[in-house]
């Protein structure tokens, strides 16, 4: 969800902080938080109805580079945190700023249970491949048998493939960028910052301190034969859209060429928008349904105290049950 306000216009710059910034020189992270940035702007954000939920890791910094409200949490709870604000106000923007590790390791759970709700917030997920705020310990989405300049031993465990798992626990937008094609990568959060529902977007950035094999060279296709970029955009014929009036043939032709192209990591690692789907309401919709009361007023505009500063809440009746004769 997207807000504006009607007497000042935003710029990139207002969406920065002063914070002393500690990410290590060529990080993806700049890309990224730089593309967050300009694409609150572009979309008319205001900062004070913005919000930025980090984890641990060197994603979880982000809130601190921000210029909205931020909330650093723990390590793989970001979030179960963006879901209770975003529920608790529905007129918040609610951005999710989580490493691979955050996510896809400690965090799994909870990346499972929100694609199930299709909450209205938009996961950004710092794909490095690495933990890189712990000394480059192998992350799920490193490739079995990959050895990066940070192990001992080659990584000993299988890869997980987010594109696929956001898509298997029902992320309704799923999009993935590269965090130095800056352009693209604000083109994409704007398009999963305006989804009505659970957008995933997938951001594949070099970490130059840890991972020695997916470089910035690396993904410009510098030790190709014929130099050309690894990251390259869908092909044009491909079509992410599914909404209510797709046939459960398209949906399986979607979900095939979802697959296929998703999984296609080589001398091409296609980008872009991989599924829009506009069919599934999202979660506040079905609580609306359901409950009267949050459909009239949110938690967030609840009266929960008097003009003294005194609680409204009558706990009488808990007391009475409690007490002790």
């Amino acid at each position: 969800m997207t807000t504006t306000t009607e007497d000042r216009t935003y710029t990139a710059k207002d969406f920065q902080q002063p914070n002393a910034n500690d990410w290590c020189p060529g990080c993806g992270d700049f890309g990224i938080i730089n593309a967050m940035h300009q694409a609150s702007a572009k979309l008319g954000l205001d900062p004070s109805s913005t919000v930025t939920v980090g984890g641990i890791g060197c994603s979880g910094k982000a809130p601190y580079y921000m210029g909205n409200y931020g909330v650093h949490t723990l390590h793989g709870r970001p979030i179960p945190f963006a879901t209770g604000i975003k529920l608790a106000n529905p007129d918040l923007t609610v951005w999710v700023a989580s490493g691979d590790g955050d996510a896809l390791g400690i965090g799994a759970g909870h990346f499972v249970g929100v694609g199930r709700r299709n909450v209205d917030i938009t996961v950004v997920m710092f794909d490095n491949e690495v933990y890189g705020l712990t000394k480059g310990q192998a992350a799920p989405t490193l490739e079995l048998g990959l050895q990066t300049k940070s192990l001992p031993v080659p990584n000993s465990q299988q890869k997980i493939n987010p594109l696929m798992m956001a898509y298997a626990c029902g992320f309704t937008w799923i999009g993935r960028g590269y965090s130095y094609n800056i352009k693209q990568l604000v083109d994409l959060m704007m398009q999963a910052m305006t989804h009505k529902g659970l957008a995933f977007l997938d951001v594949l950035q070099p970490c130059p301190t840890y991972n020695n094999l997916h470089t910035k060279e690396w993904y410009s296709g510098k030790d190709l034969e014929q130099p050309r970029p690894r990251v390259q955009p869908l092909p044009e014929d491909y079509n992410p859209l599914i909404d209510k009036d797709t046939s459960e043939e398209q949906a399986l032709d979607h979900a095939r060429q979802f697959m296929i192209e998703s999984h296609r990591w080589g001398l091409d690692i296609p980008t872009g928008v991989f599924l829009e789907n506009r069919g599934i309401n999202s979660f506040a919709e079905r609580i609306r349904e359901r409950v009267a009361s949050y459909a009239e007023s949110t938690p967030a505009q609840k009266v929960i105290e008097d003009e003294n500063g005194h609680s409204n809440v009558d706990l009488t009746s808990i007391f009475d049950e409690l007490a002790v004769n």
